[in-house]
């Protein structure tokens, strides 16, 4: 389970998160804070993997509270302010999410925070959600577990994800969906292609068989395989 607290000064927000959060498995809300102050003393009592937090806040600036923390959880920041992005990733932060954001935008910086979480956090639920991405295609938010896709092609500003039971496009670049997959589990092994070693079945010269899938190997690519063949 993901243990998350919201921190900003706007109940609004607190709102859009909260329900955008009840549909993502396994997040569960630990406390609404109106303010850093509130914030503070709740994690000096109690710990949280994630936290969503305002910048622009009363007394007590985001930036200035995450400096309070010793050992703080992971942060994805949530501002109508654009001109603090740099400044936050100097904190470490996982995402920047420019109000208003939508669904979409929040699933991905969701996706980048959890992996880093999964690290840390000991339950097995915490672990199983870590495998898993949202992707969204035909209106459809679809949850996929890592571990069941084969390979993934680039289609121009388009990627067709090829998984053990369905092929599944989506309207998103190759390289930024590459960039969210686990780095140990895909190898990129062509300009427009990326798969997943352990489904390999075969290598035949510039071709990689994966089950009935043949996948061609560019040149520049060649060292990854050999990476993969020690």
């Amino acid at each position: 389970m993901i243990r998350y607290l919201i921190v900003d000064d706007e109940h609004i927000a607190h709102d859009i998160i909260k329900g955008y959060c009840d549909l993502v498995p396994n997040m569960q809300l630990m406390k609404n804070c109106y303010d850093a102050l509130e914030a503070f003393e709740y994690l000096n009592q109690n710990e949280v993997d994630l936290i969503f937090l305002d910048l622009n806040m009363p007394v007590l600036k985001g930036f200035e509270f995450l400096k309070t923390l010793q050992n703080p959880p992971k942060v994805i920041v949530t501002t109508a302010y654009n001109e603090f992005a740099l400044e936050g990733y100097e904190y470490n932060i996982s995402d920047y999410l420019l109000k208003p954001f939508g669904f979409e935008r929040f699933l991905k910086a969701i996706n980048k925070a959890i992996g880093s979480v999964s690290q840390k956090a000991v339950s097995s639920e915490s672990n199983i959600l870590a495998n898993r991405i949202f992707v969204q295609s035909n209106k459809k938010h679809i949850q996929l577990e890592t571990e069941n896709i084969l390979y993934i092609e680039a289609t121009g500003n388009y990627t067709k994800i090829i998984t053990t039971t369905e092929t599944i496009t989506i309207r998103e670049k190759f390289s930024s969906f590459l960039e969210q997959l686990p780095k140990n589990e895909f190898a990129q092994v062509h300009k427009s292609f990326a798969v997943a070693p352990k489904h390999i079945k075969s290598i035949e010269g510039n071709i990689i068989f994966i089950t009935n899938y043949k996948i061609p190997i560019g040149k520049i690519y060649k060292f990854n395989i050999v990476q993969l063949l020690k």
